[in-house]
């Protein structure tokens, strides 16, 4: 069998446990060391050690990222709640409020991914990410005891404390900040701890990135029903101790994880390789492009210290110039090569690989605008709603997202489990479905489930229009809240085809340098969209005041979110016919590896990851 050690600190982890009888046999497109081992010379079951040994870091990883997920879902599904019900703000301003601090959260991980890619490494961004996020958590129970921080200084009052405002939105936008380190980089470290070049560990990472949000599934499930629950029935305080607590706990169970972890070095920043494929392919635009591709400057494998080699591909060909071998430049050694006249065909075909990211990552924000919803109009909506269970117990509005977790885990697990296995049979890819026609059918399913929200908010302005303009009633609706059912299902398995999808997609698509921040670009999307969704409240109501009736009242009941998901709807089906054109055109990262599989290197391969 082969056991892959990554230098340096995995090289270090196999010595630290006693394995003997180790041959090296050489190295990897992925960087790593591959050593030939055999179970009788090791000096114990290495095999047994590995096996444990990975489950024992998954376990590591699920832990801390069910602790971020519990206390970002506990919080930001609640936070319009929170907003009109203590802080006393109106619908338009608390859902502005809840989107950009959305927004900024989701948009941080830009920072932070270039941040680890460039300068820190993954594994310290995650330890200085996670502590700012302890602070932040910290911060917000302290607004919730301290009197003098409190939100009003006897039980009821009308309007909230300055102070209080001030300290309660520092602690928020700390959780951002502490998120944009934190996302980015959890994630693709534990991708990173698959070998792409070993044949089942690269099936193993298909599966990674469905299991990372089933546990994501799990954390949001039980912070909008027991955190949520806490914040509405119990105290704001009580559930924010929880969450202070168990993040604490979770940070020091990944930090004694350390010494089993694969760690990639940082490689430098990616905006200064783009900018020398950019600068040398401009200082030779003036030559013409060679008779073969093959002679483009490249360098050799045993060059190459980290990521993997690409090959040549025929799109913005322009770019190829910054390849072009000129007079002495044809008997430089790599050390002596100036990057900002001569790169690698590598460097180029990353440079292309970011290039056309961008349209994919364009037609995705409508979705991320979809996805806005389920934290602002739908908790809204819910709340209005009757939430009763039985006679007594009547559950927090926020908890209705439940379902959504629900549709999204179900839609994970019969992926992973049912249907892939019986794509890969009928199609020949490893994956089933290429990465973008599983975005794509999430895509439909979000057209769908927003036809589906506009017409149960018609249905429920019918029940407002007779139980409370003719009705005089005063209290919640008889509707029951599970008429929202419908939409949220459909919307979780749309997140299960395409956040999923989005997540595997920008860590695959990506340089290997880069990965860190292609979960920022899928971050992103969800990101923008938020801010987007913002903006479009803003002009919808601008326009549709000016018309004579603004679609957002100063309540649920005297606006017309059904028109809303009407033009949500719209937006999000002719994206869809622009996507599945871009989808169709998009050419997949084609890398040279060398495929490692039982026991034997498999000679140089190619490879498109789709």
């Amino acid at each position: 069998m082969l056991y892959k050690l990554q230098h340096p600190v995995s090289k270090e982890l196999g010595l630290q446990h006693g394995i003997t009888g180790l041959k090296l046999d050489g190295r990897t497109s992925a960087g790593c060391f591959v050593l030939s081992l055999r179970r009788q010379d090791a000096a114990k079951g290495v095999g047994d050690f590995l096996t444990s040994n990975e489950k024992n870091i998954s376990y590591l990883y699920s832990a801390i990222e069910f602790s971020e997920r519990l206390s970002y879902f506990g919080l930001a599904t609640n936070l319009i709640s929170y907003l009109t019900r203590v802080m006393h703000q109106d619908l338009k301003e608390a859902a502005k409020n809840v989107n950009y601090w959305s927004g900024v959260t989701t948009m941080m991980p830009l920072l932070g991914g270039f941040l680890a890619d460039s300068y820190t490494g993954r594994f310290p961004m995650i330890l200085i990410a996670s502590i700012i996020y302890l602070m932040g958590l910290g911060l917000l129970t302290m607004s919730q005891f301290i009197p003098s921080l409190k939100p009003c200084s006897t039980e009821m009052c009308t309007q909230t404390r300055k102070v209080h405002e001030v300290v309660f939105f520092l602690a928020m936008y700390l959780l951002s900040l502490g998120t944009g380190g934190h996302k980015p980089c959890l994630e693709s470290f534990g991708a990173d701890q698959f070998d792409d070049a070993h044949m089942e560990e690269r099936k193993q990472k298909m599966s990674y990135f469905n299991w990372w949000n089933f546990v994501l599934c799990c954390g949001l499930l039980l912070g909008v029903t027991l955190i949520v629950y806490a914040e509405d029935y119990a105290s704001w305080g009580i559930a924010s101790t929880i969450l202070t607590v168990n993040m604490a706990i979770t940070i020091m169970i990944f930090y004694f994880g350390k010494r089993f972890y694969r760690y990639r070095l940082p490689e430098g920043s990616p905006l200064t390789r783009m900018s020398q494929v950019f600068v040398a392919a401009i200082i030779k635009r003036n030559m013409s492009h060679p008779s073969s591709p093959a002679l483009l400057y490249e360098v050799s494998k045993l060059e190459k210290s980290q990521g993997r080699l690409l090959y040549h591909t025929n799109n913005l060909r322009f770019l190829d110039k910054a390849a072009i071998i000129e007079g002495s430049e044809n008997i430089l050694s790599e050390k002596q090569r100036n990057p900002w006249k001569l790169a690698t065909v590598t460097q180029v075909e990353e440079m292309k690989l970011i290039i056309n990211l961008v349209p994919v990552w364009l037609t995705s924000l409508t979705f991320g605008v979809c996805m806005a919803q389920a934290t602002t109009f739908f908790v809204k909506q819910s709340s209005t709603l009757n939430r009763k269970i039985g006679h007594h117990f009547e559950f927090p509005p926020a908890s209705i997202n439940t379902i959504s977790a629900i549709g999204m885990t179900i839609t994970v697990t019969f992926y992973d489990k049912m249907l892939v296995p019986l794509l890969r049979g009928a199609t020949g890819n490893e994956r089933g479905i290429n990465i973008l026609q599983r975005v794509g059918i999430g895509m439909v399913f979000a057209v769908w489930g927003m036809a589906i929200a506009a017409l149960i908010e018609s249905k429920r302005l019918g029940v407002v229009e007779r139980e409370i303009v003719r009705g005089q009633r005063m209290e919640t609706l008889s509707m029951s809240t599970f008429w929202l059912a419908p939409q949220l299902i459909v919307l979780g398995i749309a997140d299960g085809f395409t956040l999923v999808g989005l997540q595997e997609f920008f860590y695959e698509q990506v340089p290997d340098s880069m990965r860190s921040l292609g979960i920022a670009f899928y971050l992103s999307v969800i990101g923008l969209g938020n801010l987007l969704s913002s903006y479009l409240i803003t002009m919808v109501d601008h326009i549709t005041t000016n018309a004579g009736s603004s679609w957002f009242g100063k309540d649920l009941n005297e606006s017309h979110l059904d028109n809303f998901y009407w033009l949500l709807t719209v937006l999000n089906g002719l994206n869809l016919f622009i996507y599945v054109i871009i989808a169709r055109r998009f050419k997949y990262k084609n890398v040279q590896r060398g495929v490692t599989m039982a026991g034997y290197s498999v000679g140089d391969g190619s490879g498109s990851i789709a």
